[in-house]
C-alpha cells in the first residue's frame, strides 16, 4: 500500500492506501491507480491588495484576514462580513 497525491490547479487528490501498476507499451508508460481518493480544495492566492483592503474596513490584524480570505475562497464582501461580526 502506498500514499498518493496528485496534484491539480484546484486541488490534490489524495488516496491514503494505494496500489500502483505500471504497464509500459510501445515504449509508452501508464500508471493505473487503485483506491479511494479524498479531495483537498487548493486555497486561492491572496492578492496583497485583496488584504490590504480588507484590513482597512474592518482593523483585523494580516493573519486574521488571509486566513478569512483563504475561508471565503477570495469572496473580499464575506470577509469583511465576517470579521466585522462581533
Amino acid at each position: 500500500m502506498r500514499r498518493i497525491e496528485i496534484t491539480t490547479g484546484t486541488g490534490t487528490y489524495v488516496f491514503d492506501q494505494a496500489d500502483v501498476v505500471a504497464m509500459t507499451m510501445q515504449g509508452v508508460t501508464t500508471y493505473q491507480i487503485t483506491g479511494e481518493p479524498r479531495f483537498e480544495e487548493a486555497a486561492p492566492a491572496v492578492p496583497d491588495e485583496d488584504v490590504q483592503l480588507v484590513m482597512e474596513q474592518t482593523k483585523a490584524s494580516e493573519e486574521k484576514v488571509r486566513e478569512t480570505l483563504a475561508e471565503t475562497r477570495g469572496d473580499i464582501a464575506e470577509a469583511i462580513l465576517r470579521l466585522s461580526r462581533p
